[in-house]
């Protein structure tokens, strides 16, 4: 008796036939509406009856929504494995992760052969089909910088290159029935699928066998190893074969396939839409209800195994047999295949031994109590990903990825009260809020998330008019150091909210947050101008003044980078919230007259598009970056020439002024643990040469009146006294001492209990 323990799935088995292209495609969108996981097509290219498989699988993805998709089996001696590889991982990424890879050897050789296919004997399209799974593999590697080099025989790579990365693990199925096949599903492949109408009696269990010692001899856990099956017949009043009769009958049928011969994938071949309709309806839940009955009783160990490769690949001192079982199916381990895709942040490349993505606040809960237990290990809590400082990832510890807790609703339409979880992009809040005529200042950059930004004060581009995303917070929910959930607001934890609004790293992970939004109008004046700033110091202290004398409703930045070509260009975006172009116009004209521009542009637009500003694909930061910040006042001389010799002596590549003042200096620099609220100006700069750099910021230092962390990446602890100055640092220590003792949220800018 074998159960593997494996899942159970259900799937599809369709002809893709080309007399009614829009009959399989019908049936396709049919199975995904019934809810199988899986629909396959069969793939001869050389039958002029069918539609080409790979097009159809291509076209099903687009018009379906959840169902995963596969060839039952690809004909691979007419699919170059290359290419093959990167048409896989492509319409998985198009399709969100809903693709499998079905493979045969071949067969039909003379056919094959007329179609312009290399013909083999059936040993060598063994041998050839090893080859390509090895291209496969090796094109998917994304975790591998070097080009990809396969010296085959039937199959020569020479410095390929490698990609894209895929959403989720392909799987590698292998239609098989002879020995060598089996032994090379056992030493290579993920999945076995046969058609049980072309086996024997006895055929499944050896199968099975020749398959698990080959997997055993190779290294392998024979659980890595899924065992498919194609199954056909008819529903009828009485019983009189196998899959034939009744659906309680089917039932009876496939139990002992999957309690005692480990199958746990079904593929119903038929095109008939009532078959499939009664299959889902009547067999498919009793299945699972008995399956998963006859488990309980029998102790049956479930749950996904990962390969010899990927378990080779697991770093030092985290348990990963003991992540929960709510967590382990979608945890990404460094041998996985997601694992490129999340490993890095914005700017800073990273190696963490383990990422738990949480889909709900109790996942949350459970990650930060695996997290405690590996209390030596680093610990990075993600949102968007996006954040300068790069905390969100690390070396060899465990990050808790909340980018699935994105949700955003209206909770009060009359007091404009919406909350917001933590894992959301501000393009997807930005977005959202517009149709109710609402923004929330959040930033510049729409990739970033809501999480990080949000506990730590939010510059964004209605600042001077609105203030910091931080002053629109009314509660926030977190779950603590200990596991706890707690609310924070006015009235429920306020020295918690407190402390949340600018400091909320060093405090707990919020999941979600209750904010008041502003009214705006359908569009915002946004410009976008070009200077030629080679008088620096002139340039900077005209953009002082000009930006302390601007009204409230003109929030701007300035990027300066160093000189080429002989002369500075300095960058300027600015919002005006207004639809009036006089207005707008009006407020932006003194910027326009600081210094020669060498472009403009001014538009009306929704405040959504200007959001909508990110970059697609994954973040893939490499290295460390040299981010140092502060905040300012005044523009004075003393600064301006102090940054323009940055600049000149091209210490810093990037090198910005983000206006802030006015609506942020009307709260209070007590009320929330955010206290730089008389400055005017948030400095943030890059630099490539620390030692250099430093050298010259220090000569900054003493003009600022306090940091903004969130632009800062060095973590020296005489930071942390310039961001948290005075009485509210002494506070904050206070206040980890209760909320934190044990200093769990220490990976940040840590604020040490006192």
């Amino acid at each position: 008796m074998t159960d593997y323990g494996h899942d159970l799935r259900f799937g599809t088995f369709i002809t893709p036939g080309n007399a009614h292209p829009e009959v399989p495609v019908a049936l396709a969108q049919l199975s995904d509406e019934l809810g199988y996981d899986l629909v396959t097509f069969q793939d001869h290219p050389y039958q002029p009856a069918f539609l080409d498989t790979w097009t159809l699988l291509s076209w099903v993805a687009a018009r379906t929504e959840k169902i995963h998709l596969s060839g039952n089996v690809l004909n691979l001696p007419l699919r170059p494995p290359a290419v093959l590889a990167r048409a896989a991982a492509s319409l998985d990424l198009l399709s969100g992760g809903r693709f499998e890879l079905g493979l045969g050897a071949g067969g039909f050789w003379d056919a094959i052969g007329a179609m312009g296919g290399r013909q083999l004997t059936p040993g060598q399209g063994v041998d050839a089909l090893s080859e390509a799974i090895d291209v496969i593999r090796g094109i998917w590697d994304t975790g591998d910088r070097a080009a990809l080099r396969v010296p085959g025989e039937y199959y020569h790579l020479d410095g390929a290159k490698r990609g894209p990365a895929t959403p989720h693990e392909i799987p590698i199925w292998l239609g098989a029935l002879k020995p060598r096949m089996l032994r090379l599903i056992g030493r290579k492949a993920d999945g076995w699928l046969p058609s049980l109408a072309y086996l024997k009696p006895g055929d499944l269990q050896a199968g099975n066998a020749t398959i698990d010692a080959a997997a055993v001899e190779a290294g392998r856990d024979p659980r890595e190893i899924r065992r498919l099956a194609n199954i056909g017949g008819a529903f009828a009043a009485q019983r009189t074969a196998a899959f034939t009769g009744p659906a309680s009958s089917w039932v009876d049928d496939i139990l002992p396939l999957a309690l005692e011969d480990g199958v746990s994938t079904f593929i119903l071949a038929s095109d008939d839409p009532g078959m499939l309709r009664t299959f889902a309806e009547e067999v498919i839940p009793a299945v699972r209800e008995q399956v998963e009955s006859a488990r309980v009783v029998a102790g049956t160990t479930t749950g996904r195994v990962r390969n010899s490769i990927a378990l080779a690949k697991r770093r030092d001192g985290i348990d990963y047999d003991a992540v929960p079982a709510s967590l382990a199916e979608h945890a990404v381990e460094p041998g996985d295949a997601r694992y490129p895709r999340v490993r890095s942040t914005y700017m800073r490349g990273g190696a963490p031994g383990l990422v738990l993505p949480a889909r709900t606040v109790a996942e949350v809960v459970e990650a930060l109590a695996f997290a405690r237990a590996h209390s030596d290990l680093p610990l990075g809590v993600r949102s968007g990903g996006h954040g300068i400082s790069g905390r969100s990832t690390n070396d060899g510890g465990i990050i808790i990825d909340l980018r699935a807790l994105n949700s955003i609703e209206v909770l009060d339409e009359s007091r404009r009260l919406v909350r917001i979880g933590a894992g959301a992009l501000w393009t997807e809040v930005a977005t959202a809020l517009e149709p109710h005529g609402w923004a929330l200042t959040s930033g510049d950059y729409g990739g970033v998330g809501v999480g990080g930004l949000a506990t730590a004060g939010g510059v964004g581009w209605f600042a001077r008019e609105h203030g910091l995303t931080i002053d629109h917070l009314v509660k926030v929910h977190l779950v603590l150091a200990d596991g706890s959930e707690v609310d924070a607001s006015q009235d429920e934890n306020p020295d918690l909210f407190w402390a949340v609004r600018g400091a909320g790293a060093n405090f707990g992970m919020a999941t979600s947050f209750d904010f008041v939004v502003d009214e705006i109008g359908e569009a915002v004046g946004y410009a976008q101008l070009v200077f030629d700033a080679s008088d620096t110091e002139e340039f900077l202290l005209g953009w002082g003044r000009a930006i302390e004398d601007a009204p409230r409703e003109l929030t701007a930045q300035v990027i300066l980078s160093p000189p080429r070509g002989g002369r500075v260009l300095a960058q300027a975006m600015a919002i005006v919230d207004s639809t009036d172009p006089e207005q707008i116009i009006g407020a932006l004209q003194p910027l326009a007259d600081i210094a020669p521009l060498v472009q403009q542009s001014v538009q009306l637009v929704p405040y959504s598009s200007v959001m909508a500003n990110v970059q697609p694909g994954d973040h893939n930061g490499q290295g460390e970056p040299i981010a140092r910040s502060g905040l300012l006042d005044h523009i004075t001389p003393e600064f301006a020439a102090a940054a323009a010799s940055i600049l000149q002596r091209g210490l810093s590549y990037f090198f910005s002024i983000r206006a802030v003042g006015e609506a942020v200096a009307d709260v209070a620099p007590d009320a929330t643990a955010y206290a730089g609220r008389s400055a005017n100006f948030s400095i943030a700069a890059f630099g490539a040469d620390e030692q250099r750099f430093d050298g010259e910021w220090d000569h900054l230092r003493p003009m600022f009146s306090g940091l903004y962390l969130s632009f800062e990446t060095d973590t020296r602890p005489e930071r942390i006294a310039e961001a948290f100055p005075g009485e509210t640092l002494t506070r904050l220590r206070e206040l980890k001492t209760k909320y934190d003792p044990n200093n769990v949220f220490r990976d940040n800018f840590n604020i040490v209990a006192g």
